[in-house]
């Protein structure tokens, strides 16, 4: 093979494996669709981290997921609030903690009065806390298809942005199991 006929074939060998490298996992995905009436698929990032809920908390889980179809939204925000509400407060209601209280910061999703979110009343209501969140999720561009992490900490500017990751397998099967009951 002569050497300028050895460099063309080398060259289209080469660029059809960097556009495999670059393409494989865009095209990986291109048929993962949702079964229509299924949730999409979670993928979740790093490890995961799982709670046993008691009564109170399930019962949190679902006003999230109430206040996320009276809003209009998807399961994935759901998912998002429930994983947010998880690395926040573990879904529990906290009222002021004293000493050990963030600031002012309250309710399910740890939102501070003094911040804007609402009065110590408001963001104590499980419904308004998450539509409050849900409401700051709607403003950030391409949150649906963003990782949860990013998405949560664009809304709640933690000091902690990657903490939200651990949530999200959880959240799914939570939001999977109580969205249409």
């Amino acid at each position: 093979m002569n050497t300028m006929l050895r460099k063309s074939v080398l060259g289209i060998a080469g660029l059809a494996f960097t556009g495999g490298v670059f393409a494989g996992p865009i095209a990986a995905h291109a048929d993962a669709r949702p079964v229509e009436g299924k949730p999409a698929a979670v993928a979740v990032q790093g490890a995961q981290s799982k709670i046993d809920l008691n009564d109170e908390q399930l019962a949190n889980a679902k006003a999230i997921i109430a206040a996320t179809k009276k809003a209009g939204l998807p399961e994935r925000a759901a998912v998002i609030s429930i994983a947010t509400s998880l690395q926040e407060s573990k879904l529990e209601n906290l009222g002021h903690l004293g000493d050990a209280n963030d600031h002012d910061s309250l309710g399910l999703f740890q939102q501070r009065p003094s911040s804007g979110w609402g009065t110590p009343e408001q963001i104590t209501n499980p419904e308004y806390s998450t539509l409050a969140f849900l409401k700051g999720l709607k403003q950030v561009d391409g949150w649906q298809d963003m990782p949860l992490t990013e998405a949560a900490q664009t809304v709640q500017v933690s000091a902690y942005p990657d903490a939200y990751a651990q949530w999200e397998q959880q959240a799914a099967d939570i939001v999977a199991h109580n969205w249409n009951s």
